[in-house]
């Protein structure tokens, strides 16, 4: 018989907000066997965060409050327990990688000293055995020079890097629970692969049971063997991952999984836009030559983020602008509209030299080329309503000639993107996510641009909000014959909004193809490994994947390098790559 490691029953936890109370899960039962890995899905608000936070105790109390229920762990009641008893069992039973590595390690101490300082903590080592176990734990997560990488501190790594150093601190003891709180979100997709893959290896090792909280289903097909789906505090489904993907019940879990863009099917045939009379399909409406742009690090270092790219974009036409964080591709789409100044090459809009323009001119070119920010949640002024951020464009380009011209505009802009006349008056702070997308989206519209850069306009939100926001992007480009030059890491996504697909990476475009032949036949092996790390929603693929994998030996490692710059692209399986600094 299969033993409960983990057992939550009618847990219900509320959150006062003066005078008003919010109860965040609502009853939930669910277990985790010994060894097992068990996600937990569902969109933001769901209360997965607060499930987890629960088993480990780390609310605080107030504002929330454990209103009924039970979580037992290894027999014990850990609603029960002392704080100090909780502090015995965090780290040595159970442990939690958080979401954001960025913030999750202690900026002012060494690496290696906020991992000794767990082992002797709970295994009561001494100063010189936890420094060689730290070592071995460095080297377990895949980390180099650790000796040297011991003594660095946490702004010395990378995101990637520092998501190792926490998996490192989360299994320093050895825990029969580990809780992964969204652990690769704020991670590439490479990196997200070897995470992953790294997690997997280590519960096969230890024998770990693992809770992962995510939203994304890919992650889920590959890494679980139960699935539990939350919506607004409930469970509304759980099951094995075999039959959640295979044969959801549930209309939520329908919806989260139709949301999903499908890697391995064929794109929608595209409707052709309704072009501006004025612009031939011919003819590019966008040209880049030979554009650069370096930052001057000081000490004579020098990056090169946009290092000698061409390319040109079609009316009516999507481009997508693929790769990793740092690739260039956001230095890219600023480039082209002159936020940033080019260190050389040009931007042509419709034949005339951008790049040219007097301070004023441009100012007059800035109408007919826009652009749709990352984060929704910093790109709205949040002192402003609706009203004026919307309106202050209209004021610059003298659009509307009085305030009942302009607030019947904003109203028809708003409307246009799926809101209501009477959110121009709310400010940023009463929108979700994805209504503060398409806040920024009507924005960028009531200049009735013809080209606009979107910069990572997804990564913010949630799969169901993605997909209503790119089916959005697609209807209005339809309509008003809008170019898009789309930026973003999420392939899938991209392949299903893209015409063609520029793919970046180092500051260089190493492959362009249309959309589906590039994820058809990808030639370059950077393309390659991006597509192999991509996790598919589901869980016959990714297995297979995995049965795919195996390890080279170093003959077969040192034939398949492959140098793009300063880094080295490595097949470490078949058809699966990964990328190393030469430094690392």
């Amino acid at each position: 018989m299969v033993e409960k490691l983990l057992d939550v029953q009618d847990l219900r936890v509320s959150f006062i907000t003066g005078e008003s109370e919010f109860e965040a899960v609502k009853g939930i039962n669910f277990h985790v066997n010994k060894g097992e890995t068990v996600g937990i899905v569902g969109e933001s608000g769901s209360g997965k965060s607060v499930t987890a936070r629960s088993i480990m105790r780390l609310l605080p109390s107030p504002p929330s409050f454990l209103k009924s229920g039970s979580i037992h762990f290894q027999g014990k009641n850990l609603i029960e327990q002392t704080e100090k008893q909780m502090e015995a069992i965090r780290g040595k039973d159970i442990s939690m990688i958080f979401q954001d590595p960025m913030t999750s390690t202690n900026p002012t101490i060494r690496i290696g000293e906020q991992i000794a300082e767990g082992l002797m903590k709970h295994q009561k080592l001494s100063k010189q055995a936890a420094y060689e176990q730290t070592i071995e734990l460095l080297k377990l997560v895949g980390i180099t020079n650790c000796e040297e990488r011991y003594k660095q501190y946490p702004h010395e790594f990378s995101g990637g890097m520092r998501q190792r150093v926490m998996i490192a601190m989360a299994l320093a003891c050895n825990p029969s629970l580990l809780i992964a709180d969204e652990p690769t979100t704020a991670l590439d997709v490479t990196i997200q692969a070897q995470i992953l893959s790294l997690m997997k290896r280590m519960q096969e090792r230890l024998g770990t049971a693992i809770i992962l909280i995510t939203h994304d289903l890919g992650v889920v097909a590959g890494m679980c063997d139960r699935v539990v789906v939350m919506k607004e505090g409930e469970i509304v489904e759980q099951g094995t991952t075999e039959e959640i993907f295979a044969n959801p019940q549930h209309s939520y879990t329908k919806r989260l999984l139709n949301a999903l863009p499908k890697l391995h099917e064929k794109k929608e045939v595209k409707i052709q836009p309704n072009l501006p009379a004025d612009l031939n399909p011919n003819v590019p409406l966008v040209e880049v030559r030979h554009l650069q742009k370096h930052f001057d690090l000081g000490k004579g270092n020098v990056l090169k983020a946009v290092n000698d790219l061409s390319f040109h974009i079609y009316p009516g036409e999507t481009l997508g602008l693929v790769g990793e964080s740092g690739s260039g591709k956001s230095t890219t789409g600023r480039t082209i509209l002159q936020l940033h100044q080019p260190t050389d090459g040009e931007v042509l809009y419709k034949g005339v030299p951008v790049t040219r323009l007097t301070k004023n001119e441009l100012k007059s070119m800035r109408r007919h080329l826009q652009m749709i920010f990352q984060d929704p949640y910093s790109s709205l002024n949040p002192r402003k309503k609706v009203l004026d951020i919307i309106g202050e464009a209209l004021d610059v380009h003298k659009l509307t000639t009085s305030k009942e011209q302009r607030r019947t505009r904003v109203e028809e802009l708003l409307e246009l993107v799926g809101l209501k006349k009477e959110h121009a008056l709310r400010y940023p702070h009463e929108f979700s996510g994805g209504q503060r997308q398409r806040i920024g989206i009507a924005r960028a519209l009531a200049v009735e641009p013809n080209f606009i850069v979107c910069d990572e306009p997804l990564s913010a939100l949630d799969v169901s909000i993605q997909k209503q926001i790119v089916d959005l992007l697609k209807d209005l480009q339809q309509r008003f014959g809008l170019t898009y030059l789309f930026i973003a890491h999420d392939l899938s996504m991209v392949k299903h909004i893209s015409d063609r697909v520029a793919v970046m990476y180092s500051g260089k475009i190493v492959e362009l193809a249309e959309s589906e032949e590039l994820y058809s036949n990808p030639q370059h092996p950077y393309t390659k490994m991006l597509l192999q790390s991509i996790p598919i929603p589901d869980p016959a693929i990714e297995k297979q994947k995995q049965q795919d994998r195996h390890v080279l030996t170093e003959d077969e490692l040192v034939a398949k390098r492959f140098d793009v710059d300063n880094t080295e692209l490595i097949e470490v399986s078949k058809g699966h790559w990964v990328a190393l600094a030469k430094d690392e």
